[in-house]
């Protein structure tokens, strides 16, 4: 039976690929006689000094090729599909999903809902666990695939199948169980839901998690996002001040609790929490690494501090212009903050920030990274916007110059008819977009 194979995307000038003449369009049929499944078997399977790879070229020649090399040294091989299999789709109808609550007739790789262990290790996906066999947990324990990042949301195997909407998520817990025996390093995530997983549920859950330290190295709690879309869905509730409030008293508790006990807070609130009950934002050593960066935690003062960083080693000037700035709610009051202390080096640099509302998915989706280019274009439309408008990078899909609603940054700058700069999400590429 003639061998799939995996069709090689790139090779990197200058790789051991590229010496032995493998080629874009080749196909990898095996590396020392085993065949590959994904990419775990790859980067396993070629993890060694000495390899034998078997290649077929697209006029179905095939090639076996032997390499000497050091043992981490890598081959110069870019494959087609980035998993070499694959990906899988999440068997759940969870009653949070952000997913569900898209309008209709967005690009379709916006309505895929991953779940893939593989994903997790790779891009830092969270998975529920709920599609995981025996043998997937096997593999990730025999490759020591760390970290992993697992969606709880709660301990409570019940509520958690509610949850869910699936009737194994509860016992999918034990496998939380099965890696930290294996020392397997994790990370957990728990959306909040009002009413449901917080108050006695939360403190739970939190007490039930902390029985996988160290292993698993950190809990973030983000509040469920609602979008304008739900029409059939869950009836969800919107967390208010008083509500975040005591999201924070619990979880300050717990932090004391298990700092004392462990040596790490362990569980973390995502900035959001700190912004609607009205408190400050905690100091970097409460985020122990921003190991939960991407959730939310710990991104306004990871960015507070690289800005006081970079801004202190600056001598300013006079120099003049006038410049403008688009951000989400979220973040629009600490970007203003900052540009006020921008200006007592740089008097004369105006930056007129703009807050953008979400019309598109509803106004209680207030980060920047879920803004799309009809709203941002119909709020700036008649706006003054200087000599250039800055946006941010989590703005666009990975590599490219597309918003969420498939607009591009060209639409933007045409539309607007002016000089359009993506910024990245650190306190110096922020003041550099500024002042440069």
């Amino acid at each position: 039976m003639k061998e799939k194979g995996h069709i090689i995307k790139s090779v990197a000038a200058g790789s051991i690929a590229e010496e032995m003449e493998i080629a874009p369009g080749d196909k990898l049929l095996r590396v020392n006689d085993r065949e590959i499944k994904d990419v775990f078997d790859y980067h396993y399977a070629v993890n060694d000094e000495y390899l034998v790879l078997l290649i077929e070229k697209p006029d179905g020649e095939q090639w076996e090729i032997e390499i000497e090399k050091d043992l981490q040294e890598e081959i110069g091989i870019e494959f087609e599909e980035g998993l070499m299999d694959s990906y899988r789709s999440c068997k759940n109808n969870c009653m949070f999903c952000f997913i569900d609550q898209m309008p209709p007739g967005m690009r379709e790789t916006l309505y895929f809902k991953d779940d893939d262990a593989r994903l997790s290790f790779l891009q830092g996906n969270y998975i529920t666990l709920t599609n995981m066999s025996d043998e997937d947990i096997e593999r990730i324990i025999f490759y020591k695939l760390s970290p992993i990042n697992v969606s709880v949301h709660t301990t409570n195997k019940e509520l958690r199948c509610k949850m869910l909407h699936n009737r194994f998520a509860g016992d999918a817990l034990d496998k939380i169980k099965k890696l930290y025996d294996a020392g397997i390093i994790m990370n957990g995530q728990i959306v909040l839901c009002k009413g449901i997983n917080d108050g006695e549920e939360l403190e739970r859950t939190i007490h039930d998690l902390a029985a996988y330290i160290p292993h698993m190295q950190s809990v973030s709690i983000v509040p469920v996002g609602l979008t304008k879309y739900r029409e059939g869905l869950a009836n969800l509730e919107k967390f208010n001040k008083e509500d975040a409030l005591e999201v924070l008293k619990i979880i300050h508790s717990w932090q004391k609790v298990l700092l004392e006990a462990y040596g790490t807070r362990f569980i973390h609130a995502s900035d959001e929490w700190y912004i609607t009950a009205g408190l400050s934002i905690p100091a970097e050593d409460n985020y122990e690494g921003y190991l939960q960066l991407e959730n939310g935690v710990g991104m306004v003062r990871l960015l507070m501090n690289e800005f006081k960083e970079y801004f202190e080693s600056l001598t300013g000037d006079n120099r003049i212009k006038t410049l403008s700035l688009a951000t989400g709610v979220l973040a629009a009051p600490f970007i203003e903050d900052l540009i006020k202390q921008l200006n007592t080096k740089y008097p004369n640099i105006n930056v007129n920030v703009y807050t953008i509302i979400n019309d598109f998915f509803g106004k209680d989706i207030t980060v920047a990274g879920l803004l799309t280019g009809q709203d941002i274009m119909k709020q700036l439309k008649e706006k003054d916007l200087g000599e250039y408008l800055l946006l941010p990078e989590v703005l666009l899909r990975n590599g490219e110059e597309v918003l969420l609603d498939d607009f591009t940054v060209e639409d933007i700058r045409n539309t607007l008819q002016t000089e359009l700069r993506i910024v990245q999400s650190d306190g110096k590429s922020l003041i550099d977009a500024i002042i440069n």
